[in-house]
């Protein structure tokens, strides 16, 4: 195909893919709203079944963490290959009615073991964000992609702006409220999709059912094929596992040590998605034109570490916000690091690479709740040497500066090679 073809079936395209891209964005922003609804309280009812023990639930929230982590290892490349056989839509839909199903089981839960199950369920059936971005590299070039993943990360933002915000609120109306929320919220989405969502791969662009790359271990062979981005890969792994602080620890630890009400923790992580929205909305695009991709992954990396010090050490509240727009611009990061892995791979490998991604994330959640919940449980004892409630954040922020360590290490290589 000639160049001038090929702008005139770009220009053509355009239309289609500016709409596929929305319907991908409220799809994403649906998904994180129903999280973002059970954050504030999901810890808060597992405390309540074991008589407001917070260490105790800490070690349980720890352990559902993990298992649906472990859902996700299992059946994301899975439910990855079924969506290159079988297209991305209905990968999509079935994740969004499971996800449904999953928080009615868990709104009528009438033991932690109905809960565990609930979790289970979520973990096999929440394909739909790393679908979502195999749906995103289906249709936008790849010069173009790091940008969209930029926009599409704003819906994460915008879904924790509200959700948590919403599950604090109806949380203090009955611990129940938000899972019928998230139901409601997951069902709409599933509808919106069954209706209005295109089909992104096409018949004849379709890869037959191979169990060998259905399974984690051939989703992860890729990221060995190049050292940059084995590298790369690492980075994104220890970063995903400091992440993990936040979702397994961040309520119990508000709770514990600031003594934060449900409504308090909901308005502080909408805060947290707002700042993360105006850096994935806003921010990201500048300065990955200023700096460079490399120098954003760095300046990124470090925000993060910062970020992390400043929650763990704050010894009251208000103290710890400043550590939130900080902690935001650790986006810039993972926008800079998805912008260089994919020009590590060919164009019709995009899809292979976001299931390796987000199997290598999978690992992450299900090595992350164990370990900060365990350190927060630990440092919280009475067996401890020093009492020290922000000791998770503090070790996150440590496993931050590894990554800029490797970072460094690997960049400076590369640049000094090419």
């Amino acid at each position: 195909m000639s160049e001038g073809a090929g702008e005139v079936t770009a220009q053509s395209a355009a239309p289609v893919r500016r709409g596929a891209v929305a319907f991908i964005f409220i799809t994403i922003l649906l998904d994180m709203l129903a999280l973002g609804v059970i954050m504030p309280i999901l810890p808060k009812l597992i405390e309540s079944f074991v008589d407001n023990d917070t260490a105790h639930a800490a070690r349980i929230f720890g352990l559902f963490g993990t298992a649906w982590a472990l859902m996700q290892f299992v059946f994301s490349p899975l439910l990855g290959a079924l969506s290159d056989r079988f297209g991305r839509r209905p990968v999509v839909l079935l994740s969004n009615f499971g996800l449904a199903a999953d928080y009615v089981l868990m709104a009528l839960a009438p033991s932690l073991v109905w809960l565990f199950v609930g979790r289970v369920i979520s973990g096999i059936t929440s394909a739909s964000i790393s679908t979502a971005f195999a749906y995103i590299a289906d249709i936008t070039p790849p010069e173009r992609r790091a940008a969209v993943f930029g926009r599409i990360g704003a819906a994460f933002g915008a879904g924790f702006i509200l959700g948590p915000a919403l599950g604090g609120l109806l949380g203090d109306i009955d611990p129940r409220l938000p899972f019928w929320a998230s139901a409601t919220l997951s069902f709409a989405n599933a509808l919106y999709g069954l209706f209005v969502l295109p089909e992104s791969l096409a018949p004849d662009k379709r890869a037959p059912f191979r169990w060998r790359s259905a399974s984690p271990v051939g989703a992860l062979r890729l990221l060995r094929s190049n050292a940059m981005l084995a590298a790369l890969s690492v980075v994104n792994f220890i970063a995903q596992v400091a992440h993990v602080v936040l979702p397994s620890t961040f309520v119990l630890y508000a709770t514990y040590r600031y003594g934060w009400d449900s409504k308090t923790v909901g308005l502080t992580l909408a805060m947290v998605g707002i700042c993360a929205m105006v850096v994935q909305g806003l921010a990201i695009g500048p300065i990955v034109r200023v700096l460079g991709e490399r120098n954003a992954l760095l300046l990124g990396l470090c925000c993060g570490a910062l970020g992390f010090l400043v929650l763990g050490a704050a010894p009251t509240g208000p103290l710890s916000w400043i550590g939130i727009p900080i902690l935001a611009l650790w986006g810039i990061s993972g926008a800079a690091s998805q912008a260089l892995m994919t020009r590590l791979v060919a164009p019709d490998q995009q899809g292979q690479l976001q299931g390796a991604t987000a199997s290598v994330q999978s690992v992450s959640q299900l090595v992350g709740p164990f370990l900060f919940t365990l350190t927060f449980s630990y440092f919280i004892g009475v067996s401890a040497p020093l009492h020290l409630p922000g000791a998770p954040f503090l070790l996150a922020a440590m496993l931050m500066v590894v990554c800029v360590a490797i970072a460094v290490r690997t960049l400076g290589a590369t640049k000094t090679a090419s």
